[in-house]
């Protein structure tokens, strides 16, 4: 019977391990065995250098891989052999299998986060703002200061913003949720 279990890894190497115990799984003649092998992801939305958000997947659960196999002394030995595997996790020589909803919780959160982050990146932010309006700044280091808008850059969520700092018209970028309409 096909169950899931949860085998600890070096962390850093679960992609490394998912691989090697791919092609062992193939070179042994095991594919019956072992049906599935995952390394939990989740895609988050980070800022890079420039500013600009990018979707990044990061491992939900680092040091540990997922595979769905049928328990057998062959499919254990396959698996505590694979370079990079330390343990199962649960007893020494009994792993204990996930439960249906422990599974469910893993993998539906992964698939999830996938299609969360194909909608964000199809959604862009839409400039609610024309040049030549006048807004005033809500946050950052130019607060409360008011300008005109110069030029919108609806790619990046941006706005190049006329402030006037001296006496003197000062072209700022902020982004779209730095500035509200007067």
């Amino acid at each position: 019977m096909y169950r899931w279990y949860v085998i600890n890894t070096y962390s850093g190497h679960e992609n490394k391990v998912r691989q090697n115990l791919e092609h062992r799984r193939a070179s042994l003649g095991q594919e019956r065995a072992i049906r599935q092998i995952v390394v939990p992801t989740e895609t988050v939305q980070e800022v890079n250098k420039e500013n600009q958000k990018v979707a990044v997947e990061r491992r939900t659960m680092p040091g540990y891989v997922l595979v769905e196999m049928d328990l057998s002394d062959e499919s254990w030995q396959l698996v505590k052999g694979t370079p990079g595997v330390t343990s199962f996790v649960g007893a020494e020589n009994n792993p204990v299998p996930l439960t249906r909803a422990e599974v469910d919780r893993l993998l539906k959160r992964e698939s999830a986060s996938k299609a969360g982050a194909a909608a964000a990146i199809a959604a862009r932010p839409v400039a609610q703002y024309t040049v030549g309006e006048q807004v005033k700044v809500i946050s950052g280091p130019l607060s409360d200061f008011s300008g005109e808008i110069a030029e919108i850059n609806e790619d990046a969520a941006k706005l190049k913003v006329l402030v006037s700092i001296f006496g003197r018209e000062t072209p700022v970028e902020v982004g779209f949720d730095q500035v509200k309409k007067v």
